[in-house]
């Protein structure tokens, strides 16, 4: 009988699903893989000397994980480096903040190889291999060189850039040419499958045949929209937990009748945090009537602390959070709650709960499962209004939100306006609307459309839907 064999960067499944922060691909794969009873490859996290390749085998939260140590040098060039310096600001369109190095791609080279390595002896003959994100596109490639046969998946959870970007990046065409070992390669937008097909076209002089199958490299493979969900039912009924219920009911105490604005964001510059701020002080600015009557919470998950690129970010919010709460504050009311530490999953649900606008507005963004757990948390008889940035990845799925720039202060701070002041009867129309989006592609049909499709041969892909 065949697994489901997913790989990623990081394995770490929640021993207690309520743990788990927010959007992400700890809860959706997790949500999956009890379900297959598959197994979950990947970086422990930690880093020994000198590398020796052993693996842990163990089931976390249900889920059975193999997991494997790197050194320091893999951290520092892989992922520090070519993973979180060089492919992410440059997927999410910031080319300005690219910082590529040679030792950096030799170390994602490196560890792509450590990986296939240590994988191969744990594939059976039948064992269906799903390929997570921008740390491990070469995978494919490396365990097509090792003789493996089986069908190979990838699915790219952050955008993928424009082919004027994406060209900007040394050694582009053999980081494309290893996306062709795979059999289907899955985006979380149609946009993001037209940017690849684009580059494909035009750069490598790939041949678009019908039903998304791509010639070139000698290779024919299918690429593919798969929006990623959240796992609805689950969300629901954490809910109802206590600690949603105790959270809910603090936020409550805590707004003294004030409408509450909340953004939950990892602090990273593709998520606008700077732009939302200003958009807020522009809202304060325009809107005198409004002082008292509302604060924003902003949740910023710090991360990535050792890049430079971050630690300047962290620094310009606490600036700019400084300067708006110096400027509208009083002496009972502080407008703007900025907040850096994480919040368990069943805790948020309670907070997104209490917001009266969930702000989601990120400069770019692969798919953005918040936006689906705020909507998820509403209370159906009075429920809050969702702000969301043209640039997600969700826009594409949730249309009854209130869809803005982000560049744009006014836009955003328009919409917000236009949030609060929404009659019950149309917040309760959008909202049926975007939870039925919700609930209809979630996280199971994420994985049973992929994991259907990838098992299906391109001869017979016109069948598949």
């Amino acid at each position: 009988m065949s697994r489901l064999i997913v790989v990623s960067n990081r394995v770490n499944p929640p021993a207690d699903p309520g743990v788990g922060t927010a959007g992400g691909l700890a809860m959706a794969l997790s949500a999956a893989l009890r379900e297959d009873k598959g197994l979950w490859f990947g970086w422990s996290g930690h880093t020994v000397e000198p590398y020796t390749g052993q693996l842990s085998m163990q089931v976390v939260g249900g889920v059975t994980v193999a997991l494997l140590d790197l050194d320091t040098q893999d951290e520092q060039e892989y992922y520090n480096g070519y993973a979180n310096r060089t492919l992410w600001p440059l997927f999410h369109y910031r080319p300005d903040l690219v910082n590529y190095e040679r030792s950096f791609d030799e170390g994602y080279e490196r560890v792509n190889t450590r990986f296939a390595e240590t994988l191969l002896p744990l594939i059976g003959p039948d064992d269906i291999i799903w390929v997570q994100d921008y740390h491990l596109i070469p995978l494919g490639r490396e365990l097509r060189k090792r003789g493996v046969k089986n069908r190979i998946g990838f699915f790219l959870h952050i955008p993928w850039p424009a082919r004027r970007i994406l060209s900007t990046l040394p050694r582009h065409a053999e980081l494309v040419e290893s996306m062709f070992s795979y059999d289907l390669v899955g985006f979380q937008t149609e946009d993001d499958v037209e940017a690849f097909t684009d580059y494909a076209i035009h750069d490598a002089g790939a041949a678009l045949e019908k039903d998304g199958v791509i010639s070139a490299y000698g290779r024919r493979i299918r690429a593919r929209a798969f929006p990623i969900g959240i796992d609805a039912t689950d969300f629901e009924a954490t809910l109802k937990s206590e600690r949603a219920e105790l959270f809910y009911k603090t936020m409550l105490n805590s707004q003294a009748g004030r409408k509450m604005l909340l953004g939950v964001d990892r602090l990273d510059y593709s998520k606008g945090l700077e732009e939302r701020f200003t958009a807020y002080e522009t809202l304060l600015a325009n809107n005198p009537g409004m002082h008292g009557h509302l604060f924003l919470l902003q949740i910023a998950t710090r991360s990535r602390d050792e890049v430079d690129a971050y630690q300047d970010l962290r620094g310009r919010l606490d600036n700019l959070s400084g300067k708006i709460n110096g400027a509208y504050a009083t002496v009972d009311w502080v407008p703007l709650r900025y907040v850096n530490r994480a919040y368990r999953r069943d805790e948020l649900a309670g907070i997104y709960r209490a917001a009266d606008i969930g702000l989601v507005t990120p400069l770019r963004d692969g798919m953005n499962l918040v936006a689906k757990e705020y909507v998820a948390a509403q209370d159906p008889e009075n429920p809050g209004v969702l702000v969301l940035s043209q640039f997600a990845g969700a826009a594409e799925q949730m249309k009854e939100a209130l869809i803005v720039n982000p560049l744009s202060r006014e836009d955003v701070s328009e919409a917000v306006h236009r949030g609060l002041s929404m009659p019950l009867k149309e917040r309760k129309r959008r909202w049926e609307s975007l939870m039925e989006n919700v609930r209809r592609n979630d996280v199971s049909r994420w994985r049973d459309d992929f994991v259907a499709c990838l098992k299906t041969p391109i001869t017979e892909l016109a069948g598949v839907e």
